[in-house]
């Protein structure tokens, strides 16, 4: 598929043929062009969590949404899909490679960073599984955890304290669902949002 084809394509898939598994081979490509993506000082601070299991998948919705179930209307297509990844940001990562001798900032100080890249570059990482997953055929929808789920999506997954889940991404076959009643808004047009050469 052409890459302004999978621009294009790209929306938040709410509802998954679970009867269709993800290939190991496209799961394998999904996560190989994550770790392709940008990172400051190329720190590569993220680690994701893989759920293909149905068990697994469960016991993360048990954990991660509200009601400690995600039986929620807008969730129930989502619970369907045979694979979930969950990228986790490392705080330490960065701030440990900028204390190496070609950085300098020998003290880890994170108010140096008045943008935390290790968000942005896990973001980053999130995007090119969201563009995988069209380019390969299938629907994904990237979404958040609540953060008083937080800690019981950590219990229950054993994920260590320094990695921090960004959210979360369904992939699957699609299936029919309904619009998202927040496109009605309508997407921005370019001239809105773009100021050329200075801001006013």
């Amino acid at each position: 598929m052409e890459f302004a084809e999978v621009v294009r394509r790209r929306r938040m898939v709410r509802n998954y043929d679970p009867d269709r598994p993800v290939p190991p081979e496209v799961v394998d490509r999904l996560l190989e062009h994550a770790v392709r993506a940008p990172s400051a000082g190329f720190a590569q601070g993220w680690g994701f969590l893989v759920l293909e299991e149905p068990a697994d998948r469960e016991r993360f919705w048990a954990a991660a949404t509200p009601g400690g179930g995600g039986r929620e209307r807008w969730l129930a297509g989502m619970r369907r899909a045979p694979l979930i990844v969950v990228p986790h940001a490392n705080r330490s990562a960065y701030l440990d490679r900028y204390a190496e001798p070609d950085k300098g900032w020998t003290d880890r100080a994170e108010d140096r960073w008045p943008v935390p890249y290790w968000y942005v570059d896990t973001g980053f990482a999130a995007l090119l599984m969201l563009l995988t997953a069209v380019d390969e055929g299938l629907g994904a929808c990237f979404f958040g955890i609540p953060p008083q789920r937080i800690g019981a999506y950590r219990e229950a997954f054993g994920v260590p304290a320094e990695f921090h889940p960004i959210g979360a991404v369904t992939i699957g076959y699609r299936a029919p669902d309904h619009r998202s009643p927040s496109l009605r808004r309508g997407r921005r047009p370019v001239d809105e949002v773009v100021r050329r050469g200075r801001w006013s």
